[in-house]
C-alpha cells in the first residue's frame, strides 16, 4: 500500500486529494501547522477517522526530516502555502518566506533521506502575471504582478533547479483558478455564492466587490486534484498546465448566480477598496500536453460548475 504526506490537508484541495488518494487505496498522512485548525473540509468529506493528522512547521527543516524519515512516504503532495493574492499585499514578506522556504525544505530533507520519493509542487497560473499571448502555454513567459505570484515563481524554479540537478521526481502542477463548495470564504467565487445567497433569503443588502471586468480561466477542484494524482504516475516528471481552457469574466459569474437566484443587478456594488494594486486583465491557459501525457478529461464550462456549486450551497446552508 502506497502512503502519501498532502501538506496543506486543511485546504480545498487537500480534502479533496485525500479522497481521492484513499479511493485509490492510499495510506494518506497530512500535515498542517497546528492540530486545532478547522479541518470542515475533511469532515464534509467524511474521511477525517481515515487520515493520519500530523502537526509539522514546513519552516523547520529539522521537524520535517525527522518526520519523513520516520513515514518514508512514496509520494509528497505540497499543497500548503499562503495562497490569497489579496492577502501577500498585505503581508509581502510573510508571504514570500513561507511560500520558498517551505519548499525548500521540503526538496532538501527528501533529497538527504530519500531522494526517490515523488514530489508533487503546486504552482499557479498566477505567476504568467501580465502576459501578451494567449492562450498560455507552459512555454509562455512568466511575468508575476503580485507577491503572491512572485513566491510561486522562485519556489516553481526552486523545483526546477532540484529536479534538473539532481535527477528528483518533482513535477510542478500549474492550476489555475479552481472552485467547489469546499473553498475558503474569502476567495471570490465563495464569496459571490455566499453572499448572493444571503441576499435571496433578505440576510444581506447588497454584494460588494471589486473590478469584475477582469477574466479568469476557472475550473472545479475535484478534478483537478485527480490531474495531481497523475502527473505523480508518470514515468518521468514534468510541469503541466491544468485548466479549463476558457476565460469568463467576474462579471458573468456575479450576473449568472444572481439570475439563478432572481436578484437584481443593481444589488451588485463596485466598491473601489476591494481593487488590488496591480491585477490582470485577462488570462486562461491551455491544457492539451496534461490531456496526452496525463490522459486527464476536462470538459466542463464553468457555468456548469456554478450549478454544481450552487446546488450544494443550498442544500447546506443553515438558516
Amino acid at each position: 500500500m502506497k502512503k502519501a504526506i498532502i501538506t496543506g490537508i486543511n485546504g480545498q484541495d487537500g480534502a479533496y486529494l485525500a479522497s481521492f488518494l484513499l479511493n485509490m487505496g492510499y495510506t494518506v498522512i497530512g500535515f498542517t501547522r497546528k492540530k486545532s485548525n478547522n479541518f470542515k473540509g475533511l469532515e464534509y468529506l467524511k474521511i477525517l477517522d481515515k487520515i493520519e493528522v500530523v502537526e509539522c512547521d514546513l519552516l523547520n527543516i529539522n521537524k520535517v526530516a525527522e518526520l519523513l524519515s520516520a513515514i518514508q512516504p512514496d509520494e509528497i503532495y505540497n499543497l500548503a502555502a499562503q495562497s490569497s493574492v489579496y492577502q501577500s499585499y498585505k503581508e509581502p514578506i510573510n508571504t514570500f518566506e513561507f511560500n520558498t522556504l517551505s519548499v525548500f525544505n521540503l526538496i532538501e530533507s527528501i533529497k538527504n533521506i530519500n531522494p526517490k520519493i515523488k514530489l508533487y509542487q503546486a504552482s499557479s497560473s498566477e505567476m504568467f502575471g501580465r502576459v501578451k499571448k494567449l492562450p498560455i502555454t507552459e512555454e509562455s513567459l512568466i511575468h508575476p504582478v503580485s507577491p503572491y505570484a512572485i513566491s510561486k515563481v522562485a519556489a516553481h524554479y526552486t523545483c526546477v533547479n532540484y529536479r534538473e540537478s539532481y535527477e528528483m521526481f518533482i513535477s510542478c502542477g500549474i492550476l489555475f483558478n479552481h472552485e467547489s463548495y469546499l473553498r475558503n470564504d474569502t476567495f471570490f467565487i465563495k464569496k459571490v455564492i455566499r453572499e448572493s445567497l444571503e441576499i435571496s433569503l433578505g440576510k444581506r443588502d447588497v454584494l460588494k466587490v471589486g473590478n469584475i471586468d477582469i477574466k479568469r480561466d476557472f475550473g472545479f477542484a475535484k478534478k483537478y486534484v485527480e490531474a495531481m494524482y497523475l502527473m505523480l504516475q508518470q514515468d518521468k516528471p514534468s510541469d503541466f498546465l491544468i485548466c479549463s481552457g476558457q476565460s469568463v469574466s467576474l462579471r458573468e459569474i456575479i450576473y449568472y448566480i444572481f439570475d439563478k437566484l432572481k436578484i437584481s443587478k443593481d444589488l451588485c456594488i463596485i466598491d473601489p477598496t476591494f481593487y488590488r494594486p496591480s491585477d490582470i486583465e485577462d488570462i486562461y491557459g491551455i491544457n492539451e500536453k496534461a490531456k496526452k501525457e496525463l490522459n486527464w478529461n476536462y470538459d466542463l464550462n464553468f457555468f456548469n460548475v456554478l450549478d454544481i456549486l450552487l446546488e450544494e450551497e443550498v442544500k447546506n446552508y443553515k438558516k
